[in-house]
This record gives structure tokens, C-alpha cells and sequence, in this order.
């Protein structure tokens, strides 16, 4: 149930919306848990730690369970400023509308370019990772093509869920949520009752992944497990219009992403780790694929069947989320004109309440990119390759939007702000997002040619590059005459009351 607190009459949302210079079509359906289980299965720990387990514990050993404690504590600080940044302007289509108000036109452009692109691609490696849980499921011999359809087939899937409207869109994500906690907490709580073959000596024991150098590469390398997990919690904000008294629910909801994410993200890594039975078949490629090898002697044949059917609901709802917060920016976009075809991506279904067309083209993007692969997997690798570091650039943009605005003057003035406390969390917020990106595009494999071996800053350069070159033909950004660069302007109103509380424990 709702904390009677929270509740807000549906014209005090329109009128602050009216404020920020918009009118809604959108329905505000979504409740506080329903736009939180948005957020979660965005982040969805299971499709991020089932997917990365075998990486990261082959390159950094069992203490790379650390960086998905370190990641979580990291962007905690960057939802902590999406909050107040959302709390005073709860837009849809959240980093686009968040950076023009706080830094101006251009900033904004650029940053919803960024995302835009970073969502699609990852919309595509989500539903192309499906592939071979779809293959194990059916018992059927994986391969390229059945990726493929499978990709596809889950694509045009959570269109279909995501045209039926917020109420459905809501009701699936809880269910998504539901799920893959209750699987993450029974399978990790058997595992650790049946499994368990180490003691928890193994989470300080590299196994030897250095070698005769330092074990710090190994870390940084394996903690790419953390820095791919947690985000999605800005997909919160990203449905703002569809949420009541957003101001105070949805900074709520970001945080309860990452507290309640990452505690099933450490309880499943945990859980896997004391049951894998040799590290060093791990390590060395003997047994590339230890999440199975671990599910199927812990369940059998049909307990590793019901584990796969949780993942793949998992996989499910990460892509329908990822789609509504896609479909949301390029809405967005659209409505200020920022793009191409702006008057079709700007429409609302009078009946549904979504966006149908800005939905259509967050189908068709992804299902091109997966196609692709039919051509190059390698070509698809190289793409993907920029999904992770184009967020985490879009999130950096924010922040540093933010910290611009705070230095120049910018006190926030929505339900909820950091008080005194809110230069120093912006500023590690940006600390941490400067060191993940960092690790995420340093050049790993010195054997490889040049471009290989910076292929994740080549390709975000090349995004980058390709925006600002439409920016400064199209000028894009000089459309709309809607307010920009005004957060400063903004007067300033009392604390919240985090801030107040914040305020006399001497802490958050």
C-alpha cells in the first residue's frame, strides 16, 4: 500500500507539470512499487550476473563479488542526484529534459543522443543474450539463427506488452519483479543450504587469475561485472508523467532500485560462487559456462527447467522496461521537436495512452541490430561494445549538468533534496562515474589490432562525433523555445524533509 503521505489529487501533478511548460496525455497509472519493479527489472540482477558470472570470475577470481558491493555504493551517489534532479522536474523522457533545464539546449541534445542510442543497443544485446536460455528451455541445439529469432521474437513481444498501456506495462513489470526476486532469494538461499563447496575464505583468494603481476588488473577487468549491473534506475524518472506526486515517489523508487538490486545481485553472485566446483576449471575455459554447470547438478532436469524459465522472465522484463524507458526519451525528443519525424514519435495513443510510434522504432532499431549479426558478429560485438559506456556517458552528462548548476547557484527545490550534503555527493557521484567509464573503455588486449583493442572508446567516440555533426547541421536544439538553462532561476523553497533529517543525524 501507498504512505498516505504520497498520495497527490492528479491536478496538483498537472498543474507543476503545466509549470514546466507542458501539457500531459499520459495516464498516471503507475504506483510507487510499480514504478520501482520498473527500475529493478531495468537493472534486473539476474540477467546482469548471469550473464557476466563466468567472465568475471574467470579474469578476477572470487573476489570480484567486491565490485558489485563497490558499483552498488557508486551509483547510489548518482541516483541520490537524479533524485533531486527528477524531484524538480519529473518529465518524461528523464536525462533529455533533466540536462536542458539544468545546462541548456545543446547539453541536452547531445545527452538524449547519447542514451537514445546506448538504450537501442542495449535493447538488442538483451534480447540477443536470451538466445541460448530460449535454446536450453526448448531443448534445442543453440546456434546463430535460433539467437536470432529468439531476439526478434522477444522484441516485437515487449512492443506488444508496451502498446497495451502504463497499466499493463506497470502489472508486467511487478510480475517481472516478483519473479526474479523470489528466484534470485530461493536460488540462492538452496544453493547455499545443498551447494555450498567452499568457505567464505574464497571471497579474499584471487585462485591465482594475476599470475606474477599485481592483482589489481584482474579486479578492474572482472569488476566490469558491477559497472554493467547498476543502472536502470533512472528508468524510474524516465515515466515520470505517469506516475502521481512524482516529485517525492520516483527519488524514492531510484533508491529502493539499488538498495533492493543489489542485495539480490550480491545474494546470487554470492550463492553461485560457494557452489561452483573448481575455480580453476573456470579460469582456464575448461568450464566456460559455470552458472549451468552449477544449476543443473543443484535442481536437475527439471529444476534447471524452472531456473530458466525465471531467467527468461527476466530477460523479458529487461527488454519491456527498456523499451518504455527508449520509447519515453524519443517521445520526448520528439514533442520538443528535437528530431526527425517528430510529429509521428510525438503522438499519444487517445486510447492506450503510449507512444505507439516512438515504440515501433525502438522494435525496429534493436531488430536491425540483431540482424546484423546474421552478417558480422563480429560487427555486432563492435556495436554492442558501446551500450554500456553510451549509459554511463549519458549519466556523466547529468551529473556534470548538475554540479554546473550547483556551483553556479542552483539550489534544488523539489520534494526532495540532499540539503547541505548535496555538492559532496555530486561531486563522488561524478568521481565514480569517471572511474567506471574509465575502466570500461581501457584497451585489454595489447595482442589484438589497434581498433580491437580500443573498440569501446573508438565506437562512443564515434556516436559522439556523429551527434555533434548532426547538431551543428541540423541544429536540432533551436526548435523548441521551451524554457532551458533556467534551474538556477528556479526560487528556492525549504528542505526536504530528507535534508532536514539528513541534516540532524549529521549524515544520509
Amino acid at each position: 500500500m501507498s504512505n498516505p503521505s504520497d498520495v497527490r489529487k492528479p491536478d496538483e501533478d498537472a498543474r507543476q507539470l503545466a509549470s514546466l511548460g507542458y501539457v500531459s496525455e499520459f495516464k498516471r497509472d503507475m504506483s510507487l512499487w510499480e514504478n520501482f519493479s520498473l527500475g529493478f527489472t531495468y537493472l534486473s540482477p539476474v540477467v546482469g550476473v548471469y550473464s557476466l558470472f563466468a567472465f568475471a570470475l574467470a579474469t578476477g577470481g572470487p573476489p570480484m563479488i567486491w565490485a558489485v558491493v563497490l558499483a552498488a555504493i557508486g551509483q547510489l551517489f548518482v541516483a541520490l542526484v537524479f533524485g533531486e534532479v527528477v524531484s524538480q522536474f519529473p518529465v518524461s523522457g528523464g536525462v533529455y529534459p533533466w540536462a536542458r533545464r539544468l545546462w541548456g539546449r545543446r547539453w541536452a541534445w547531445l545527452t538524449g543522443w547519447v542514451y537514445m542510442l546506448a538504450l537501442v543497443v542495449t535493447i538488442a544485446s538483451v534480447s540477443y543474450g536470451a538466445g541460448p536460455f530460449v535454446a536450453m528451455f526448448l531443448d534445442i541445439t543453440p546456434s546463430t539463427d535460433v539467437t536470432i529469432v529468439c531476439a526478434i521474437v522477444l522484441i516485437l513481444i515487449v512492443m506488444m506488452l508496451n502498446l497495451a498501456g502504463t497499466r499493463i506495462l506497470a502489472k508486467v513489470a511487478f510480475f517481472g519483479f516478483a519473479a526474479e526476486l523470489a528466484g534470485a532469494v530461493a536460488v540462492g538461499g538452496w544453493l547455499l543450504l545443498t551447494e555450498r563447496r567452499h568457505g567464505l575464505g574464497v571471497l579474499f583468494d584471487s585462485a591465482g587469475v594475476e599470475g606474477s603481476n599485481s592483482y589489481l588488473p584482474a579486479f578492474l577487468a572482472a569488476a566490469l561485472i558491477g559497472v554493467y549491473l547498476y543502472y536502470g534506475f533512472e528508468a524510474c524518472g524516465d515515466v515520470a508523467e505517469e506516475v502521481r506526486n512524482p516529485g517525492k515517489r520516483i527519488p524514492r523508487s531510484m533508491r529502493m532500485t539499488i538498495y533492493i538490486g543489489g542485495a539480490a545481485s550480491f545474494v546470487i553472485t554470492f550463492a553461485l560462487l560457494l557452489a561452483v566446483p573448481d575455480f580453476g576449471a573456470v579460469i582456464t575455459g575448461a568450464d566456460p559456462d559455470p552458472v549451468t554447470t552449477v544449476l543443473r547438478g543443484a535442481f536437475g532436469p527439471v529444476g534447471f527447467k524452472v531456473v530458466l524459465g525465471i531467467v527468461l522472465i527476466s530477460f523479458l522484463s529487461c527488454a519491456l522496461s527498456l523499451q518504455a524507458a527508449a520509447s519515453r526519451l524519443i517521445y520526448s525528443y520528439a514533442r520538443d521537436d528535437m528530431m526527425p519525424v517528430s510529429h509521428a514519435f510525438k503522438k499519444i495513443s487517445a486510447k492506450r495512452h503510449v507512444p505507439p510510434y516512438a515504440l515501433l522504432l525502438t522494435a525496429i532499431l534493436p531488430i536491425c541490430i540483431v540482424i546484423a549479426s546474421k552478417i558480422s558478429e563480429n560487427a555486432l560485438t563492435k556495436i554492442v561494445s558501446f551500450a554500456s559506456l553510451g549509459i554511463y556517458l549519458a549519466f556523466m552528462m547529468v551529473v556534470m549538468a548538475a554540479l554546473r548548476a550547483r556551483l553556479k547557484g542552483w539550489r534544488p527545490s523539489g520534494k526532495f533534496t540532499l540539503g547541505r550534503w548535496g555538492l559532496p555527493v555530486t561531486l563522488t557521484a561524478l568521481g565514480y562515474q569517471l572511474l567506471a567509464a574509465t575502466n570500461m573503455a581501457w584497451p585489454r588486449t595489447p595482442d589484438a589490432p589497434w581498433y580491437d583493442n580500443y573498440n569501446v572508446l573508438l565506437s562512443a567516440a564515434l556516436v559522439v562525433a556523429a551527434g555533434l555533426v548532426y547538431m551543428l547541421i541540423a541544429k536540432p536544439y533551436a526548435r523548441t523555445d521551451l524554457p532551458h538553462g533556467d534551474a538556477i532561476a528556479e526560487p528556492v523553497k525549504p528542505e526536504s524533509d530528507f535534508a532536514e533529517a539528513a541534516g540532524r543525524k549529521g549524515g544520509l
